[in-house]
């Protein structure tokens, strides 16, 4: 029988995935895509943090957590697999005094409103069924002004059915994209073994903006990663990502009441 694609069946293969997963994610800087791709976009885009209320919404095993530590931020990591989590606090120093909750991000009503300066969600929101939703909450977890930086599978190019087109001796020609418009949950290649991937929830660039917009956040400004020439010396194969973007990151802003006009 085909389980539905709802929260419930998103967190039951995060946590039947995390520890494969987590095999070879450093502990300190994450998976190679992120160490070229995100994390100097995220912390381009992020505000000092030093002394700041930070939210790592979707905070998996806490790598981002930990860096904004180091920073000086007070972090709170939200997560909804238990696993992730678990795993987050065996590899995080207690001295960095991060504090993790299990939670659904669409659904932080057990957060403060108003209580922090930045949230940060880091590949989290397209794998949740309710991006609306995930969205009010980050939005009313901030402060008036707060910055929201958020990074998701670019969906122009990570489509229902996309990936590399091949000659017949294996040379990648283009990349294909095909049913762009089909939003929905769809099944991610199976981990190893399993017989079940993680879920991905595509939807189209204009509808993450349009919530965006719509929810009260202004937009500042919005990056699509390229590898810097001196990671390709370390992470040569990144070169194709000069051909399209697996991913794109925003930054936004809380409006104040007063720009509002409420």
């Amino acid at each position: 029988m085909r389980r539905p694609y709802n929260a419930d069946e998103a967190i039951r293969r995060w946590d039947m995935h995390a520890r494969v997963l987590l095999a070879d994610f450093d502990v300190e800087e994450g998976d190679p895509h992120r160490i070229v791709l995100l994390n100097p976009a995220l912390l381009a885009l992020l505000p000092p943090v030093e002394g700041k209320r930070v939210l790592d919404a979707g905070c998996g095993e806490g790598y981002l957590c930990r860096k904004l530590a180091r920073l000086g931020a007070r972090v709170t990591g939200v997560d909804y697999s238990r696993e992730m989590l678990s795993a987050a606090r065996e590899r995080t120093d207690p001295a960095l005094l991060i504090r993790y909750v299990h939670g659904n991000c669409e659904r932080m009503d057990f957060l403060e409103a108003g209580s922090y300066d930045v949230v940060v969600s880091n590949m989290a929101l397209m794998d949740m069924p309710d991006h609306h939703a995930a969205l009010a909450s980050m939005y009313r977890a901030l402060v008036e002004g707060g910055i929201l930086v958020f990074s998701i599978s670019h969906p122009c190019f990570t489509a229902p059915e996309c990936g590399w087109v091949r000659d017949g001796e294996g040379n990648k020609l283009h990349w294909k994209v095909d049913h762009y418009f089909e939003e929905g949950a769809y099944e991610q290649p199976a981990v190893l073994d399993a017989t079940e991937g993680t879920l991905l929830y595509h939807r189209t660039l204009s509808t993450y903006l349009r919530t965006l917009l719509r929810m009260g956040f202004e937009l500042l400004d919005a990056v699509e990663p390229k590898p810097a020439e001196e990671m390709l010396d370390r992470y040569p194969r990144f070169r194709d990502d000069y051909r399209m973007s697996h991913f794109i990151v925003f930054k936004a802003r809380k409006r104040a009441l007063a720009a509002t006009g409420e």
